[in-house]
């Protein structure tokens, strides 16, 4: 199980957030972005393949989809039993021991979350923001990230929408109003990523 140090650590470093992949996608316009979150799937895990390589901590941050009581074995195993595509983006994207996992009750991965306190004791100054919906929670977590001064990464091939349009508006006010990167994970390295400082 992953530990974080008790004191703050030197902000110098980076974390992979993957943001509501864990999912039955029991939802309004589910079927609409199966599509792309199985393709943000495999941008997913050549980023964690990446960020395990350059010793950075891959977070998951999860929706409690109105389950209180939850937690993380049970997303985990109600997602894998669920038929076609929810249980293949989880069989290929399940969260690993030594990873952590954070629940989330709304939009944002910072609100009402201990991500905020998590992030400081890892010594984390730059997130990488995968998952769905890039409009919605990747969008939120965003701005929130952006406010609190993170530099951020936003793969355009590492979320998913509703839509391509959709996907492409949300993309445009990370990187205008929050100047984060979003560059494609083919047109940007982790290790170039990190080397430049932004």
């Amino acid at each position: 199980m992953a530990t974080a140090p008790f004191r703050d650590a030197q902000r110098d470093g980076g974390a992979l957030l993957i943001i509501d992949m864990i999912t039955n996608m029991d939802f309004e316009g589910a079927k609409a972005m199966l599509d792309q979150a199985e393709a943000a799937a495999a941008a997913i895990l050549r980023l964690r393949d990446a960020a395990d390589e350059a010793g950075l901590p891959v977070i998951y941050v999860n929706d409690n989809f109105g389950e209180w009581h939850s937690e993380r074995s049970q997303f985990v195993e109600k997602a894998r039993q669920t038929k076609g595509g929810a249980a293949r983006l989880v069989a290929r994207l399940q969260p690993r021991e030594n990873d952590y996992f954070i629940i989330k009750p709304q939009f944002s991965g910072f609100y009402a979350t201990n991500l905020p306190v998590l992030l400081p004791k890892l010594g984390v100054d730059r997130l990488i923001l995968t998952g769905m919906a890039a409009d919605i929670c990747v969008l939120f977590t965003a701005g929130d990230a952006h406010m609190r001064d993170y530099g951020l990464w936003v793969p355009e091939d590492a979320v998913a929408a509703e839509t391509p349009e959709r996907k492409r508006w949300a993309l445009e006010i990370m990187r205008s109003a929050m100047a984060a990167e979003t560059r494609s994970t083919g047109e940007r390295s982790l290790d170039d990523w990190l080397a430049a400082g932004s």
